[in-house]
């Protein structure tokens, strides 16, 4: 198995939303913060985009992202707080790149 498939596979792991419930998440999100209310967060985007390919699709960018995306999951999990799923702001960090704690990992 080459590192590109691991990852894929660590991604579609972690990333445990489906497509339909992240964008609305995302839309949801956008639409309440001061800046640009049309747009989402750039890497909840591009988790989407990953989302809707196929392995033999991917780019050199989309592995980056898948990266990031891991990392930042595995990260915010490390930072948990002590009663898990009820720090709403520690959920919807993480509901932004695709991951929702309150489902199975």
């Amino acid at each position: 198995m080459s590192a590109d498939r691991q990852l894929w596979e660590r991604f579609h792991e972690v990333v445990n939303m489906p497509s339909p419930e992240l964008r609305s998440f995302l839309l949801t999100e956008a639409s309440t913060e001061e800046a640009s209310s049309a747009e989402m967060p750039p890497l909840g985007e591009r988790v989407l985009k990953i989302l809707a390919k196929r392995f033999g699709d991917l780019t050199r960018d989309d592995e980056a992202a898948m990266r990031l995306t891991v990392n930042a999951i595995d990260r915010l999990h490390a930072a948990q707080p002590p009663d898990k799923g009820a720090d709403d702001t520690w959920r919807h960090a993480l509901m932004r790149l695709g991951h929702d704690p309150l489902r199975e990992r």
